[in-house]
């Protein structure tokens, strides 16, 4: 269920203001979104497993939390990311 080295570095790339960034708003949200993609999947194989139901409300409040301040500091790339994850509809 955990994101490979590989993944989390071309989401690092992607989303990275500069390249020695990791720990910007967006490549916390980016990654964020792609472990709850994969535990979405997961928890829809195994509905019994509520441990990890509880690591993926955990992480999407965390990521919840990371939009609202993203959304309060910088409009315009709250934007771009929400788009760019297709997170709103």
């Amino acid at each position: 269920m955990a994101l490979t080295k590989e993944t989390k570095t071309k989401i690092i790339k992607k989303f990275a203001r500069d390249e020695k960034d990791t720990g910007s708003p967006e490549v916390q949200i980016a990654i964020l979104t792609e472990e709850i993609n994969a535990l979405t999947e997961h928890l829809n194989k195994n509905k019994q497993d509520k441990h990890s139901k509880r690591g993926l409300l955990i992480k999407v409040g965390k990521r919840r939390s990371l939009l609202n301040y993203l959304l309060k500091n910088d409009v315009k790339k709250y934007r771009e990311v929400v788009k760019e994850l297709g997170l709103r509809k």
